[in-house]
């Protein structure tokens, strides 16, 4: 019996087949996978239903672990009111920049690097004659001019020092952009707006392509492609129409017909000779509209980007398309998502793939395309990528805004219903945990720091997504409820007065929140009397009780469900 032979015990048990040793370990690795799905949300149960017991023995601990988590949230309220305003300041930079002209700079970036002093010269005397001449306002405009030549001219000199490393800057005239835009039941009118937009930007049409992805037996949906391509197909280098057959094991929904899409994308597009290494390619929902700048941004972003095939392009989604057509509690989660997102563009340790954005066609193939299993698309793909290159695959934030719808069903009360729906729906990223732990113990190569951290940064936002409410809600009278030795002591008199002032102050940060989004949103309708202006101002005091029940009671009952094992079935949101 050979050395090999004798290790491997079904050599030497007789009816021992290799096939039932590979179905004892999928059931040995299915039985893990199950275990690591009940452990999020049972610490969640377990954090909302433990302070009970623990108020009876001891009250103190959970006084204290109240306050902690009082002051915890008086630092996110803050940070996110101080994160929002720097990146509506980054956007309005961003937006002010013909980026077009500044991407198609970097075929030659020495010969614009030596042309901006000239420029910013010439500028700097005209900006002194109005000043002389009390032109104040054509002043201060002559020097944000300046100030963007300033940091141009700083960009490229990086872009230089690369260069002159070894490292190649790819023509920015052959890269080549693709929406890939997955649609079911979508109204034409809404797709209709998407590819205008696409149409309407500011880049050169033979550098655009779009593809649309529709079920084989979606025919309403087939007939909407044909109906648009007529009207935009000269408007595009190619318009791509992907039929979905919906092969079979797959969990349908977004993430299967974009893997779907995907691989046809790649075959199609080699064959028509592109090199997928210079192919972007933005998963775009099919209800939102990029900005004009978005294409020549994106280009500057990835071609100055010396790890571009280990990145990913995250724009900052706005739900403004239909805001004030959307009931008042779906107007909030609205506004208060796009908060979140912008933000997260401060955070890039943090910053997960939501909703839309973009990857090249080359990273797309080698991370063998989206998950055909997962309902969260966006995040999926993202820590699918992130292990498949070792944990060097990052988000980069684009300060570039993508117009989005928010919920709009055909009636009041199923427009709630609906939002309900897909928050649960993106909260089902829970399923992200199990998924990475069991890839993060796989996965040695990576830091054992860096996976425990984005592990706990991951764990942590869902944690505090369905369990904040109840902590902030509850936590201060609970311990004086249960336990009457408690309510005279210092800490138990102090405990409900420290907590209000705490939840004040975190309240307080409201009125920045209300100024940026004022900034942010379209204007209000003309038809709107005083009385649903007032209401649009007033609306923010009901944030409270709407993130409860259309943020965090969604993301409670995902968890839940993951728990349990009632997996949750793909749906698609309704927007009219």
């Amino acid at each position: 019996m050979s050395e090999v032979a004798a290790r491997d015990s079904s050599a030497v048990r007789p009816g021992f087949s290799a096939a039932r040793v590979e179905g004892q370990v999928e059931k040995r690795a299915a039985r893990r996978y199950r275990v690591l799905e009940i452990i999020p949300g049972l610490v969640t149960w377990m954090l909302i239903l433990g302070p009970i017991p623990l108020s009876l023995r001891y009250p103190q601990v959970v006084g204290w672990f109240v306050l902690c988590f009082d002051c915890y949230w008086l630092y996110r309220a803050a940070e996110l009111a101080v994160s929002v305003c720097i990146s509506f300041r980054r956007v309005r930079r961003v937006m002010a920049i013909d980026w077009r002209e500044r991407a198609f700079a970097l075929t030659d970036p020495q010969a614009r690097y030596n042309e901006l002093p000239g420029l910013i010269e010439l500028i700097d005397r005209r900006v002194e004659e109005l000043r002389r001449s009390g032109n104040d306002l054509a002043a201060r405009g002559g020097r944000r001019e300046q100030q963007r030549l300033l940091a141009e001219r700083r960009d490229l000199g990086r872009v230089l020092r690369l260069t002159a490393s070894g490292e190649p800057l790819p023509d920015p005239r052959q890269i080549w952009h693709v929406a890939l835009i997955p649609t079911y039941t979508e109204p034409y009118e809404k797709l209709y707006q998407t590819v205008k937009a696409l149409a309407d930007s500011d880049y050169p049409r033979d550098l655009k392509m779009v593809a649309i992805i529709t079920r084989e037996t979606d025919l309403q949906g087939r007939e909407n492609v044909v109906r648009l391509r007529e009207i935009f197909g000269s408007s595009f280098r190619h318009f791509f129409h992907i039929l979905d057959p919906l092969e079979p094991g797959v969990v349908v929904g977004k993430s299967s017909a974009m893997a779907y899409g995907g691989r046809w994308l790649y075959r199609e597009l080699s064959e028509l000779g592109f090199d997928p290494g210079k192919v972007i390619v933005t998963d775009l929902d099919s209800d939102y509209r990029v900005h004009r700048q978005y294409f020549g941004y994106l280009t500057y972003t990835f071609v100055t980007d010396p790890d571009r095939h280990h990145r990913l392009y995250q724009p900052i989604p706005m739900f403004h398309n239909n805001l004030w057509q959307c009931p008042l509690p779906v107007r909030l989660v609205a506004v208060t998502t796009t908060h979140v997102q912008m933000w997260r563009h401060l955070t890039p340790e943090r910053l997960v793939s939501f909703s839309s954005y973009a990857v090249s066609l080359r990273t797309i193939h080698e991370v063998d395309y989206w998950a055909t299993d997962a309902i969260p698309e966006d995040s999926r793909f993202y820590w699918k990528s992130f292990f498949r290159y070792s944990g060097q695959f990052h988000s980069v934030p684009l300060f570039m805004p993508v117009y989005g719808d928010a919920v709009r069903a055909r009636s009041y009360p199923r427009s709630l219903v609906q939002q309900y729906t897909q928050i649960r729906r993106w909260a089902w990223g829970i399923t992200d945990i199990p998924y990475y732990i069991d890839n993060a113990l796989d996965h040695s190569e990576i830091p054992r720091l860096q996976r425990i951290t984005r592990l706990l940064s991951l764990w942590s936002d869902h944690i505090n997504w369905a369990v904040a409410p109840f902590v902030l809600m509850f936590g201060p009278t609970l311990p004086l409820l249960l336990n009457d030795s408690f309510r005279p002591t210092t800490l138990g008199q102090q405990l409900p007065v420290y907590a209000a002032w705490l939840l004040t102050g975190a309240l307080a940060s409201l009125i920045v929140l209300v100024f940026i989004e004022d900034q942010l949103a379209p204007p209000r309708p003309k038809e709107w009397g005083i009385g649903m202006k007032m209401v649009s101002w007033l609306q923010w005091l009901c944030l409270p009780a709407v993130g409860v029940v259309f943020t965090n009671l969604p993301a409670l009952d995902a968890q839940t469900r993951l728990l349990t094992g009632r997996y949750l079935e793909y749906r698609v949101t309704e927007k009219t």
